[in-house]
């Protein structure tokens, strides 16, 4: 059997970095290539012991293209709030069921 290679560069909450790290180790997983982490900004520090990581320090938006769209997507929030309506793009928050 072929071990898998574990790609996460969407949320570091995909992955459980106990889980991973244990799987990294037994051999039942490759190698993992991570560019998010579970509590970031806080790297688990047994990453950095395993050979079989590579880490990004969360790179994986880092285009002109998508930083002029996170630009204007603010600008597009700022715009709306300002002038009374809800910001397009506004993040609930489940803790108060807003």
């Amino acid at each position: 059997m072929v071990a898998p290679i574990v790609v996460n560069t969407a949320r570091g909450g995909l992955v459980v970095d106990e889980d991973l790290i244990a799987a990294l180790r037994s051999g039942q997983v490759a190698a993992a290539g991570l560019d998010v982490f579970e509590g970031e900004p806080k790297l688990h520090p047994e990453y950095a012991a395993l050979k079989n990581t590579f880490l990004l320090p969360h790179i994986g938006s880092a285009t002109v293209e998508t930083r002029t769209a996170m630009g204007m997507l603010c600008l597009d929030n700022i715009d709306a709030v300002l002038a009374g309506r809800r910001a397009p793009s506004l993040v609930s928050d489940p803790k108060r069921g807003k």
